[in-house]
C-alpha cells in the first residue's frame, strides 16, 4: 500500500478517467493501464495484472473493480472507495440526464429514427465483443462444447441464466485434474479480518434493501432483489447477463418493451464508465413511468446501489488473498468454464438482439423465435449493415460508429 500518493492526487487522477472511461472494459483497463502503470508508475506491471486477473474472477464489472483494487493497494479501504465511486459517477449523472432527455422524446419520429441507428450499432457491439472473446477464450474442445450448450439451452429455455453459469462453473471446476497443488490456507488472524469485512459490507449492502421492505414500496422491493441477484452473477460483464436482464424486465415484469430495452443499451454505450450502468437507466425510467419522477429518482439510485456496493464487498474481502486466489487450480478451472459459457450467453443475446431489430414478426418455438422473412425492415438492415462495415472494415471506434449510425438514422427519417 503506498500512503505517500497524496489522496488530492488520486482524486484527480481517478477523476480523470471516470470522465474519459469510454469504450468498454477493454478501453477503460487500458487509460487505467496508462495512468496508474505508464505515467504515474503507482502501479508495478505484475501488481496491475494480478489485479485484472483477480478481477475477472469476480461478478461484476470487471473495470470498476480493478479501479477499485488499484485505489486500494495505493491508500487502502478510502482509497479503494474513492477509485470505484469516480469511475461509476460520472456515468450515473449522465444516465440520469438522458433518462429524462429519452422520456421527453423518445416516442418523437425523428428521435425513434435516430435511435434505430443506435439499436443497429449494439448489433455490430455484441457481435464484436463475441468475435474478441471467442478467439481468446474457446481454445480447446471442452470450452467450444460448453459455449455450444449454453447457447442452445438458453435459446431453448431449458435453464435460466443463474444456472448455467452455476453449471459450466461446476464442469469446469472438475474437468481439469492435472492442475498443480493449491496454495497454502489464510492464518486465522487473515480468516478473521475477512470475514469481519464481509459481515461489515454484506451489512451495508443489504440494510437498505431491509429498509424498503419495512416500507409500503413493491416496486422498489422488486427493483432492490432483482439487481441484488443481478449482482451477484454477472460473470463475464455486463453482456452476458442482458439476456437474463432483458427477459426478467420485459417479459417478467414488464418495466419495458423490447425496444426500450435496446434504447437503454445504446444510450449506456454512449457514457462513461461501466456498460452495467444501463441497470440504473432500465430502473430510473421504470419507476418514471409508474410513478413520476421522485419514484424513478429512487428506482435509480436503489439499482446503482445494489449493483454496485457488492462490488466493494468482492473487492475489500479478497483482495488480501489476491496472490492465494490466483494460485488455486479449481478456481481456475472454474473461470475457463464461466468464461466458455459466457460466449454462448452473448451468441444468445446477439441473435435476439439481431431477430428483434430486423424482423417486425417472429414466430416463438422451442428452439426461440424464428422470424418471419416477409416482415424484415430494410432501413434496419442497412443501418446494422453500416454498423458492421465502420466497426469491422474501417475500425471506426465506438463513439463514431454509434453518432455516425444514429445521424444516418436521423437522415432516413427526415427523408
Amino acid at each position: 500500500m503506498n500512503a505517500r500518493v497524496p489522496f488530492s492526487e488520486m482524486i484527480a487522477t481517478f477523476g480523470r478517467i471516470g470522465l474519459m472511461s469510454f469504450g468498454g472494459p477493454a478501453a477503460q483497463i487500458g487509460l487505467m493501464h496508462q495512468h496508474l502503470v505508464d505515467d504515474k508508475a503507482w502501479l508495478e506491471e505484475k501488481e496491475f495484472l494480478g489485479a485484472l486477473s483477480f478481477c475477472m474472477l469476480l461478478p461484476g464489472p470487471e473495470a470498476m473493480q480493478l479501479a477499485t483494487f488499484c485505489g486500494w493497494k495505493l491508500r487502502g479501504t478510502l482509497g479503494g472507495l474513492i477509485a470505484g465511486l469516480l469511475f461509476v459517477l460520472p456515468g450515473a449523472m449522465v444516465i440520469f440526464g438522458l433518462v429524462w432527455v429519452y422520456a421527453l422524446f423518445g416516442t418523437t419520429p425523428l428521435l425513434s429514427a435516430a435511435f434505430l441507428g443506435v439499436k443497429a450499432t449494439v448489433v455490430a457491439i455484441i457481435l464484436q465483443a463475441l468475435v474478441r472473446l471467442s478467439g481468446k477464450i474457446l481454445t480447446s474442445w471442452p470450452n467450444r462444447l460448453i459455449a455450444i450448450a449454453s447457447f442452445a439451452t438458453l435459446l431453448s429455455g431449458i435453464l435460466p441464466f443463474p444456472a448455467v453459469i452455476g453449471l459450466a462453473a461446476a464442469i469446469g471446476m472438475f474437468l481439469k485434474n492435472d492442475a498443480p497443488p493449491a496454495a497454502s490456507p489464510a492464518s486465522p488472524t487473515e480468516a478473521s479480518h475477512t470475514i469481519r469485512t464481509i459481515l461489515i459490507w454484506a451489512t451495508l449492502w443489504l440494510t437498505p434493501v431491509a429498509l424498503l421492505f419495512s416500507m409500503d414500496a413493491p416496486f422498489l422491493q422488486d427493483v432492490a432483489v432483482f439487481f441484488s441477484k443481478l449482482a451477484v452473477v454477472t460473470f463475464g460483464g455486463a453482456y452476458a447477463v442482458l439476456a437474463y436482464m432483458v427477459q426478467t424486465v420485459v417479459q417478467d415484469f414488464g418495466w419495458l418493451s423490447t425496444d426500450q430495452m435496446m434504447d437503454a443499451l445504446g444510450l449506456a454505450e454512449t457514457t462513461p464508465g461501466p456498460l452495467i450502468l444501463v441497470t440504473q437507466f432500465v430502473a430510473t425510467f421504470a419507476g418514471l413511468q409508474q410513478g413520476g419522477p421522485l419514484l424513478g429518482l429512487a428506482a435509480g439510485f436503489t439499482a446503482l446501489w445494489c449493483t454496485f456496493a457488492p462490488c466493494f464487498l468482492w473487492i475489500f474481502a479478497g483482495a488480501p488473498h489476491v496472490e492465494r486466489i490466483l494460485a488455486a487450480p479449481r478456481l481456475a478451472s472454474a473461470l475457463s468454464g464461466i468464461s466458455a459459457a459466457v460466449v454462448g450467453v452473448i451468441a444468445n443475446l446477439g441473435l435476439w438482439f439481431t431477430v428483434t431489430l430486423l424482423f417486425a414478426e417472429t414466430i416463438e418455438t422451442s428452439f426461440g423465435p424464428i422470424p418471419k422473412l416477409t416482415s424484415l425492415d430494410t432501413t434496419a438492415a442497412a443501418l446494422t449493415l453500416l454498423a458492421l462495415l465502420l466497426m469491422f472494415a474501417a475500425k471506426r471506434s465506438l463513439l463514431f460508429t454509434l453518432a455516425l449510425c444514429a445521424l444516418a438514422g436521423l437522415g432516413i427519417g427526415l427523408l
